[in-house]
């Protein structure tokens, strides 16, 4: 049977009209990505099961080898030094409500403004944080080279306003940059590039990072990790 012309420019239209919305790919869910990373480091389960983490890390600071140590307890504790040839030139403390920090070799309370981002923390490890909606919103922005690795990018907004770009390799479902947008119109960013992941008593952890911007950076490497010991509630005060 032969349709007239108009009539079959009509079916032609409704058979593209009908088909092509079927055959567009849904676009990645951000916390399925998310999830992922989380599954890749251990599993859900086993990150919440971590209630403190330290780790001493090596790297350069004007030109001198140091060491930045770092404790954290469940939900949003945290203590940092410097270390230099055995001696402490910077310490900061926050107990979940106060800081203190050391000025010149004198404790005295820290602008709390500096510790804004921990507040509203619940985890240990952001990637607990980032798929709580309560917490954080996230959108998914498309693909991108890290260097040579295929990446998912993710836009994520904290409830308080922080706003970060997250790529995770599609291959290892590992983070591989973290940028926080300090600036969006002078398209400034405090970046950090995970450069490699060993696994730390069945953590999967970032044992080299580069932290800084384009006008400085520094590379980090993990001298030690440990979980859930050698850190204790009196760590967090002065």
């Amino acid at each position: 049977m032969k349709f007239p012309k108009t009539i079959s420019i009509l079916l032609l239209f409704t058979i593209f009209g009908t088909t092509l919305p079927a055959q567009e790919v849904a676009k990645p869910d951000p916390i399925a990505i998310v999830k992922n990373c989380i599954a890749a480091m251990g599993g859900e389960s086993f990150l919440r099961s971590i209630t403190t983490l330290y780790s001493n890390m090596k790297t350069e600071m004007e030109g001198r080898a140091v060491n930045y140590i770092t404790k954290e307890l469940l939900p949003n504790k945290g203590s940092f030094k410097i270390v230099y040839k055995g001696r402490t030139v910077f310490q900061n403390w926050f107990d979940g409500k106060t800081a203190f920090e050391t000025v010149n070799g004198e404790v005295k309370k820290a602008d709390l403004a500096e510790f804004k981002d921990k507040f509203d923390r619940k985890n240990i490890f952001n990637e607990l944080d980032w798929i709580m909606p309560e917490l954080w919103t996230l959108e998914f922005l498309g693909e991108e080279k890290v260097g040579e690795k295929d990446c998912y990018k993710i836009r994520a907004k904290r409830k308080s306003g922080l706003v970060q770009l997250l790529y995770f390799d599609k291959e290892s479902k590992l983070l591989l940059r973290d940028d926080k947008v300090e600036d969006i119109n002078k398209n400034s960013f405090a970046t950090t590039l995970y450069m490699a992941y060993k696994k730390y008593s069945g953590l999967t952890f970032a044992s080299e990072m580069k932290i800084g911007d384009k006008d400085s950076s520094q590379i980090l490497t993990v001298v030690e990790l440990k979980i859930n010991s050698d850190v204790s509630e009196a760590d967090f005060r002065p």
